[in-house]
């Protein structure tokens, strides 16, 4: 195998044409900064810079370099008053910061040649800094690029979420088991927040109710406070930067002197943490719904410290003036739009409402108006066990006032449901936010639906669901409401930043418009059968493939054929996801070969990462599964590297940015009809890789947009699925009639993959030979077919190459810049812009003012 040396050449890197080359004054400039800022960072007394020095050296330099654009960026917004748009999130996986703010100020070849003139690899410094793991997967991960692509087309947009102390969880494999280590992103601080305690706000729990005079008042409440740290966030080449404001808690009486007087030392700080735990950590589970305390409060945290911002900045912010101007609310919906991102943060409706008419004074139906214009909402999910339902009993103690507005929501929406459909008595029954059976329990999708003017799926297929299942009756009701917003990526991480050879390649061909326009890439299509581009194509995966090799042989000691196809599955552990497939795929081809060694074998390093929920035991089982699977092929000398199974270890956003570029295949193998959408496909089709998956979720438009030669095809589709469960499935059947799957059930049930234990891996063998809902043993068959399939185009390079270009020439609809500009015209009711912010050293004057441009 080809060993990869590290891209430490610079003058090979100073050649890449979409970064174009540092003037040399910007070089003289970055050097004096990052000089003055490491000056600032080393410890006296110690006297010599670390690598963690040179980075937050870096990091400074490169956030001066903002600073100015972020300020006349709030300027501006605040001179012209623009509508604003709020994006709530109880998460934001963001990764890492240094790298994508280089790329999006322009300004990556300027630090890269200073640095090296310095003496110090600018890779190296970007590996010191942490994630900012402030999210579990897709949906946190989603929020991240688009924020990215409101400011990329100049949006008046904030990002709103929490700032967790500690991020999802650091994974550890031991044994092949999952241990979870906390993810302690801000132990040496983060230099790109700015915090701002003179924006700190009181939230409230816990009191009761009180008519008075004037009203319903909610008292006798404690109170936590929010303090506000703000992070920009940069546009692409637009001088616009954006803020993304996540609220930290603090109590209000840090330390009780009377308690610690007596003695009473634990007392004295109980109360704070007991405050503070609210931004203690992430919850980890992001596809199951648990009824915790904590998580209501985080919730309602979140939404109640934004809600004040929000109304604070809509109060004063009109042409320039500092004072509230602003005393009616009017047109509050006007110069408002508030994103929810799933149902998170859906307490915002019966919290705006709560301001609307207890504070403000505002007659009920009149905020009720307002309340709907102004809310939208995003379903991320058809799974039950997702869906919030929160106790009444809970919210009754820790939000009371809010448990009566969504009585009255309910009561007044119910009075309209008999009103349009007359002596429905179970209709209303289903429909009903308040749900009576068993528990008492809120719906907080319906609280959502009902609340928000536009409801929107996030894929073709999964819209489509939510209006004929999920929330049919709620379609019925509300067929306006209801829209499609297909998700997308954003191509400046996900291309320009990980994979700069492909960048290259392709600007070389059709120019760099693509970055902020990715439909560009359609124009690759006539390149298609250009042996030479072809060749560069293959010459470009390969490099990323040597390099993640050696990333592979430095981690896990496993020495893989680069050669192979780098067959990759990586997101969350889930049953719905189906790794347990991919498994059952791996275990064939390792029996197959044992069958046969000297058979003609298209040599295959299959890769799997991605972490499961503590509490999720199958989850965990799976990935002991894989791992003692791996542990059997990659130490049997018949097999040698024809098969590698590789688990990549707490997978991360800056581990995808590694795995991503070097994917051959990409994996997309859920049960027809589970999976919303999906970006993680996305991101794999952008950088070249082909897809083996089912009609589900994004790949549905993926094909449509691509053709159904360039994408690997099997399994059922959703009505098939729907079909198959009303006329009964029977897993046995295919366990009978087919000997592959019957031997590798076997080994399962029989141990011997943990001939130690076993009877270790009988709960997964039981989940898919009992009643399972993701029908995996239906599908298998096809899978194996559709994965050999793969195998024989892959032996033609060529060939294989071509479908690579057109997967990467179909990827223009899968920009979050499309997503985002969907949503700002038909949500939101705002335009986006081409405009560019003149640079801090310029007058606004001298400000482009071209007009809008539709993308």
């Amino acid at each position: 195998m080809a060993t990869y040396k590290p891209q430490t050449d610079h003058e090979k890197r100073k050649q890449i044409s979409i970064r174009g080359i540092a003037p040399v004054e910007n070089v003289v400039e970055f050097k004096k900064a990052f000089n003055r800022h490491l000056h600032y960072t080393i410890v006296k007394d110690r006297n010599v810079a670390t690598p963690r020095d040179y980075y937050l050296s870096l990091a400074h330099t490169v956030r001066d370099y903002l600073v100015g654009r972020w300020i006349r960026t709030q300027q501006h917004y605040y001179e012209k008053d623009p509508k604003r748009v709020y994006y709530l999130s109880l998460e934001f996986y963001m990764g890492r910061t240094l790298s994508n703010t280089m790329v999006n100020l322009g300004i990556q070849s300027a630090c890269d040649e200073a640095l090296y003139q310095i003496g110090l690899d600018i890779e190296e410094l970007e590996e010191i800094e942490e994630d900012a793991g402030l999210g579990n997967g897709g949906l946190g991960r989603l929020a991240a690029c688009f924020l990215d692509s409101m400011a990329t087309l100049g949006l008046a947009a904030y990002g709103y979420g929490i700032r967790y102390d500690y991020g999802i969880f650091a994974q550890k494999i031991e044994d092949g088991w999952q241990v979870e280590e906390p993810d302690e992103w801000l132990r040496y601080g983060n230099p790109w927040e700015k915090s701002r305690p003179e924006y700190v706000l009181p939230v409230n729990f816990y009191g009761r109710t009180e008519d008075t005079g004037s009203g319903v008042k909610w008292v006798d409440t404690q109170v936590v406070f929010a303090m506000p740290f703000d992070s920009p966030i940069p546009g692409y080449g637009n001088n616009t930067v954006n803020t993304m404001r996540l609220w930290s808690a603090k109590a209000p009486n840090s330390f009780n002197l009377h308690f610690f007087n007596n003695g009473e030392y634990i007392n004295a700080v109980c109360d704070r943490n007991q405050a503070e735990n609210i931004s203690r950590v992430l919850y980890p589970n992001d596809n199951f719904f648990s009824g915790k305390e904590l998580r209501l409060k985080q919730e309602y945290f979140l939404v109640a410290a934004t809600l004040q911002d929000i109304l604070r900045r809509f109060k004063s912010s009109k042409f320039g003036s500092r004072d509230p101007v602003r005393r009616s609310f009017e047109s509050f919906p006007d110069k408002v739009a508030i994103q929810l991102n799933d149902t998170h943060p859906s307490m915002a409706i019966p919290e705006l409402l709560r301001i609307f008419v207890d504070v403000e004074g505002l007659p009920w139906d009149k905020a009720w108006g307002i309340t709907v214009k102004t809310f939208a909402y995003t379903n991320h999910t058809v799974l039950p066990e997702a869906l919030e339902r929160w106790p009444v009993s809970m919210l009754e103690k820790i939000l009371p006032r809010h448990l009566q507005i969504i009585y009255l929501i309910n009561h007044n929406f119910l009075q309209e449901v008999a009103k349009k459909y007359p002596g429905d008595a179970g209709r209303m029954r289903r429909m009903s936010i308040v749900e009576e059976d068993g528990e008492k329990r809120i719906n907080m999708a319906y609280l959502s639906i009902v609340g928000s003017h536009a409801v929107n799926g996030v894929a073709a297929l999964h819209s489509e669901i939510i209006k004929s299942e999920t929330f049919r009756e709620f379609y019925e009701m509300y067929p306006e409401r209801f829209q499609n917003k297909t998700n997308g990526i954003t191509p400046r991480r996900w291309l320009l930043l990980c994979n700069p050879g492909l960048s290259d390649i392709i600007a070389e061909k059709i120019g760099e418009e693509w970055v902020t326009d990715l439909y560009q890439l359609q124009n690759l299509k006539k390149f298609a059968d250009d042996e030479n581009f072809l060749r560069n194509i293959i010459k470009v995966k390969q490099e990323n493939k040597m390099k993640l090799a050696e990333y592979i042989q430095e981690n896990y000691n496993i020495k893989v054929n680069t050669s192979s196809i780098f067959d990759i599955h990586v997101k969350r552990i889930h049953e719905y996801k189906r790794q347990l497939l991919n498994c059952f795929h791996i275990i064939t081809l390792y029996n197959r070969l044992k069958r046969d060694p000297n058979q003609a074998f298209v040599p295959r390093t299959i890769m799997v990462g991605g972490k499961a929920a503590p509490g999720y035991h199958m989850a965990k089982l799976i990935i002991k599964l894989i791992n003692s699977v791996a542990k059997v092929i990659n130490n049997d000398p018949i097999i040698g590297d024809r098969l590698k199974v590789v688990y990549l270890e707490n997978y991360r956003v800056s581990l995808a940015e590694k795995i991503i570029p070097a994917a051959d295949l990409s994996e997309q193998i859920s049960t027809a009809g589970t999976e919303a959408s999906g970006t993680g496909n996305m991101k794999f089709m952008l950088n070249g890789a082909l897809t083996i998956g089912t009609l589900d979720g994004a790949n549905v438009e993926m094909r449509e947009e691509m053709g159904d030669e360039n994408i690997f095809i099997f399994g059922m589709k959703v009505d098939e699925v729907e079909e198959l469960k009303r006329s009964g499935y029977n897993p046995r059947h295919y366990y009978e009639t087919n000997p592959d799957l019957r031997l590798v059930l076997d080994q399962l049930y029989t141990g011997f993959f943990s001939p130690d234990k076993p009877g270790l891996f009988r709960d997964l063998y039981n989940s898919v030979m009992g009643p399972d809902r993701f029908c995996l043993l239906k599908d298998y068959e096809d899978y194996i077919k559709c994965q050999d399939s793969v195998s024989e185009v892959f032996k033609d390079p060529l060939q294989w190459a071509k479908m690579c270009v057109l997967n990467i020439a179909s990827s223009g609809k899968f920009s979050s810049d499309r997503t985002i500009s969907e949503y700002a015209r038909d949500i939101w009711g705002v335009e986006p812009n081409d405009i560019k912010l003149p640079p801090p050293h310029e007058g606004l004057d001298s400000m482009d003012s071209k007009p809008p441009q539709k993308k």
